[in-house]
């Protein structure tokens, strides 16, 4: 590899963490990304969950506070007492185009600072899978890589890599650009109602929204919502997709979304009403 490519990625090496997680239900551990000197990291919303704690690229631990989390975009922002910070250098994943050569670093399968290259395959949705925008490429990542950078070949970072799904030449990896992290750290999270969603075809209804999971002590499960629940429309609209359930969170973002679902026998039709949190207004 050319001189400057080992460089950048020695640079994105020392503003990667590695995080260790504990939670209700389990411990694990993942990667991050140092966004700013201030101490802001990012990582994935599905590495963190009450309690985290981080560890420099040289070792050095450090206690991270949770700050806020976005489970709709995978996201989620800590803290950690300490300035200075390496901070990495940041692209806008708008200007990013297929055929690019990025870069992933982060700690999969207990190999610390690992990197790994590949090239974009696209940017957008991934047809037939999720409608939301993921930066792609073929490259190569493993559990431990979650929440860490996805990088250009001058270690800007594009993304942060979140999951692996099957594509038509192999793996593909999926990362959160980092014009959706942007908006994140600026906005702050999305309204989330706290379920796991499957579209089910249910006459005489468009589409209804199967409930495979509540997330405890979620907005779903405050609105008593369960598992097995069909949801059919969200203030008077039905829904044509999941992503129908995304748009009237966050149309109604610091309202009340009334909720109309089926249970049982599902032929009775039951309304819930959910209060939703707003998000931060932008600073003009």
């Amino acid at each position: 590899m050319p001189r400057q490519f080992g460089e950048a990625a020695e640079r994105l090496r020392r503003s990667t963490v590695r995080i260790l997680t504990q939670g209700a239900r389990s411990e694990g551990s993942g990667s991050g990304v140092i966004w700013s000197g201030d101490g802001t990291v990012v990582t994935n919303a599905h590495v963190v969950q009450e309690k985290a704690k981080v560890e420099l690229w040289d070792g050095t631990p450090l206690r991270a506070d949770v700050v806020e989390r976005d489970p709709r975009r995978d996201l989620a922002r800590l803290k950690v007492d300490v300035v200075n910070l390496p901070a990495s250098s940041l692209r806008e994943s708008a200007s990013v185009q297929a055929g690019e050569e990025v870069m992933a670093i982060g700690n999969p399968l207990g190999f610390i600072g690992a990197l790994t290259t590949g090239v974009v395959r696209g940017c957008g949705p991934v047809r037939g899978w999720d409608e939301r925008d993921w930066i792609q490429a073929s490259i190569r990542l493993a559990p431990g890589n979650s929440g860490g950078p996805l990088a250009d070949s001058e270690g800007r970072v594009v993304g942060i890599n979140t999951l692996v799904v099957s594509g038509r030449g192999g793996p593909l990896g999926l990362a959160v650009p980092s014009d959706t992290v942007a908006d994140f750290l600026k906005r702050g999270a999305r309204p989330a109602l706290g379920v796991v969603v499957r579209p089910v075809a249910n006459p005489p209804f468009r589409t209804a929204l199967l409930v495979l999971d509540v997330a405890s002590n979620s907005l779903a499960d405050y609105a008593s919502l369960k598992t097995g629940d069909l949801l059919i429309s969200a203030n008077g609209r039905e829904f044509g997709s999941a992503n129908d359930l995304g748009t009237a969170l966050d149309i109604s973002a610091g309202n009340v979304l009334k909720l109309r679902f089926l249970r049982g026998d599902r032929h009775v039709e039951r309304e819930v009403s959910v209060a939703l949190p707003g998000r931060r207004r932008e600073m003009v």
